[in-house]
């Protein structure tokens, strides 16, 4: 349900509330604002004044900034910001060594400093952020951050953390100013605060150079900024509205420019954007043309204003990383020859392939590695006993091979004859001259595979030798193959299987090289494809690699590709604890940081067990509350205001809040990839919202059964209590 959505039973109109409920509350100055704004609300409504389309959704947001604005509500801002600042900031420095995925974070923000060209599996804002921060707070980039433990000695990494901290401590004032926003309830809000302030896992997960505390700062930001813009709605196009709809973009492309994840708020503020426009669409008293420019100004804010701002990101990402390093293997050649110091920039070669040719081929498969051979042999047991073919990662010179027709050698002094799509040749390897090969053998390691061998003495083998190079995507028998930019399979004459890379790592004897089989699957996929990296072959003229650097668009979208190759590939490392998501919500183990020996500084991520399992029955607790109020209502049955109140804050507000919660966590049951409880933490934060708004509501429905001035006395106790029980667990 969107923060628009408005049940035929619940409509109500804030038009002469404000002015009254305005006057009350400036003019009393205390913490009273929930009480006399539902007092407003019951003369209004008595008064006749409600009785239109526009909702109390209007006059909550008048109320949020009256209660906001006011003496109380200012000083309950601060005392959130202090507290929230305190507890992540303290002790920052410890430990003074590497903690967790420091290791890779803090190595990025490295490479930006230096320029370093690197392969990650998410986008570059975060990384990004956190090289800035550690460049405009002395760090200079020069820290190997080779293994958690690490110390840092004189290396200035504090920058890194305070910066991660700060991002941090804003989530506590975005939560309460979002359940303010939705409730107009100060105990709420502050409730929604005070469990995000005192979990010892939102204060870890914010202490270290990690990209979690940037992911859920611009999640927590477009929430914000798109509840203050739906406030906006009796305003439309003035600079208020334009504002918040703009801001709400902007934290929509930082969400997404630092994880892939963040796709879930852009899914949120989608369906938030689809309800408004919906009903807008249904009010008679709006015209197309004035839908039109509603429409267009979302487009513009929540579309196009986002995707340019995560293509700007790339592209300060591939300007700034403009040295090779070691994120070049898992990029296509044509990419790595924009990069300075690779043996492909401003490299000079032959264009198109032909036969005579020296040359390498290297995997499509994200680290699928160059097809490479040695004089080494498959063991005894392992197919035939002939030589080892292999896919290496690094560039070696057993990784040259000569392209030649399939029974003739080729004439020196002969006519150059090109390569073209279709054409039937033979690899021979160029350090030992036996050719590739496959057979009836099963391969080593993917038994449903034909292995794959070198095979022969001076270039003579059998018909087991021919391979059919086909153009990938092209139809053509007469086009010549080009280096670098054409991706290529090679089918096997005999057996129809395809050459291909698993990405399955040999035993000890293959040198843990990477297994290369003849697959009998002759489905495209990247680790049957090929390209040629490297062309040798005098009797062609060579042009500059210039000319085959490919556009920003084409390393855009190969980045994108290689992005979410290596985010489905992910495994974990050694002795690494991993999780389900039905893990995450009942808190069942966390992460360590940091104490791998007992004498070590010990860090462990780890959510307070009474928080969250508060959280996890208050999910429970919020959808029985809400299945029952609208049951009442389809049933027709009629509140007294103050109840009519609370159940337009529960279906309203709280259903944004839990379609978030859903949105942030759901998912995680679809992905393939490897999990880890540090995934949970943008939910968290939605659930810990709903928390707060959700035991406002009950705690002030005593009054169903109890007189108002007793039920006041309980609401404030238990607020009070429940208050103080968080500030002592922490």
């Amino acid at each position: 349900m969107s923060l628009q959505n408005r049940h035929p039973g619940l409509r109500h109109r804030a038009g002469g509330a404000s002015l009254q409920t305005a006057k009350v509350v400036q003019n009393s100055g205390s913490c009273e604002g929930p009480n006399t704004i539902g007092s407003s609300f019951q003369q209004c409504h008595a008064a006749g004044d409600c009785s239109n389309s526009e909702t109390s959704m209007v006059f909550r947001s008048t109320g949020a900034s009256l209660i906001a604005n006011s003496r109380c509500g200012v000083c309950c801002f601060v005392l959130v910001i202090l507290l929230s600042f305190a507890t992540r900031f303290y002790n920052l420095s410890e430990p003074a060594h590497v903690c967790w995925d420091e290791t890779h974070f803090g190595k990025m923000g490295s490479y930006y400093i230096n320029g370093t060209f690197f392969f990650d599996v998410h986008p570059p804002l975060g990384k990004m952020l956190i090289g800035l921060a550690g460049y405009l707070s002395g760090y200079n980039g020069t820290f190997p951050f080779q293994k958690p433990g690490d110390r840092y000695e004189q290396h200035s990494y504090v920058g890194m953390r305070a910066f991660c901290a700060f991002l941090g401590s804003c989530l506590v004032p975005f939560a309460y100013l979002i359940v303010l926003e939705l409730t107009a309830s100060l105990p709420a809000a502050l409730l929604a605060a005070f469990i995000l302030i005192f979990d010892t896992g939102c204060i870890t997960i914010s202490q270290y150079i990690l990209l979690d505390p940037v992911l859920m700062f611009f999640i927590m930001g477009a929430v914000l900024s798109m509840a203050r813009f739906n406030s906006q709605k009796n305003r439309p196009f003035s600079a208020s509205w334009w504002f918040w709809l703009a801001i709400t973009g902007i934290n929509l492309g930082g969400a997404l420019g630092v994880k892939f994840v963040g796709v879930f708020v852009i899914l949120l503020v989608g369906q938030n954007t689809a309800c408004d426009l919906w009903r807008l669409l249904g009010d008679l008293n709006i015209t197309m043309v004035s839908f039109g420019k509603h429409l267009l100004a979302r487009m513009l804010c929540l579309i196009v204003a986002p995707l340019c701002l995560y293509t700007a990101f790339f592209a300060v990402h591939f300007i700034t990383l403009n040295k090779s390093g070691p994120g070049d293997g898992f990029y296509s050649s044509a990419f790595q020859s924009r990069l300075v110091g690779n043996t492909l920039h401003n490299a000079s070669m032959p264009e198109y392939l032909a036969y005579g040719s020296i040359i390498t081929l290297k995997n499509v498969r994200t680290a699928g590695g160059y097809l490479h051979s040695h004089w080494h042999l498959y063991p005894e047991g392992v197919g035939a006993k002939q030589q080892q073919i292999t896919a290496y990662t690094h560039k070696d010179h057993n990784n040259l091979w000569i392209i030649k027709k399939p029974t003739e050698n080729i004439d020196p002094l002969g006519p150059v004859e090109f390569v073209k799509n279709g054409d039937v040749i033979r690899l021979q390897h160029r350090e030992t001259s036996r050719n590739l090969h496959s057979h009836q053998h099963e391969a080593p390691v993917t038994k449903k595979h034909f292995q794959v061998t070198g095979y022969g003495i001076n270039g003579t083998g059998d018909p087991n030798d021919f391979w059919r190079i086909e153009i990938v995507a092209k139809k053509s028998r007469n086009e010549r193959v080009k280096v670098l930019r054409n991706e290529i399979k090679l089918i096997h004459m005999a057996l129809g299987c395809v050459l291909c890379s698993t990405g399955k790592t040999l035993p000890k004897w293959g040198w843990e090289q990477l297994e290369v089989t003849c697959s009998p699957y002759q489905k495209d996929t990247p680790s049957s494809l090929w390209n040629i990296e490297e062309h040798i072959n005098p009797k062609l003229p060579n042009i500059s690699l210039e000319v085959l650097r490919p556009s920003f668009l084409e390393i855009l979208l190969e980045s994108h590709i290689v992005m979410l190759r290596g985010n489905s590939g992910l495994k974990p490392k050694d002795h690494e604890v991993t999780s389900k998501p039905w893990h995450w919500p009942i808190n069942y183990q966390g992460l360590r940081f940091s104490g791998v020996n007992e004498s070590d500084y010990r860090v462990y991520l780890l959510g307070n067990p009474v928080i969250w399992w508060l959280n996890l029955s208050t999910i429970g607790l919020y959808s029985f509350m809400a299945c029952l109020a609208s049951l009442c209502i389809q049933r027709g049955a009629e509140f007294q205001e103050r109840v009519q109140e609370r159940i337009d804050v529960l279906l309203q507000g709280g259903s944004q809040i839990m379609l978030g919660y859903i949105l942030h966590y759901l998912p995680f049951y679809c992905m393939g990839r490897i999990l880890y409880y540090h995934h949970y933490f943008p939910a968290m934060l939605f659930s810990s919202m709903l928390t707060g708004l959700t035991w406002d509501i009950l705690l002030k429905s005593c009054d169903w059964f109890l007189s108002p001035l007793v039920a006041r006395k309980v609401y404030i106790i238990c607020v009070v209590s429940g208050s103080s029980a968080l500030w002592h667990m922490e």
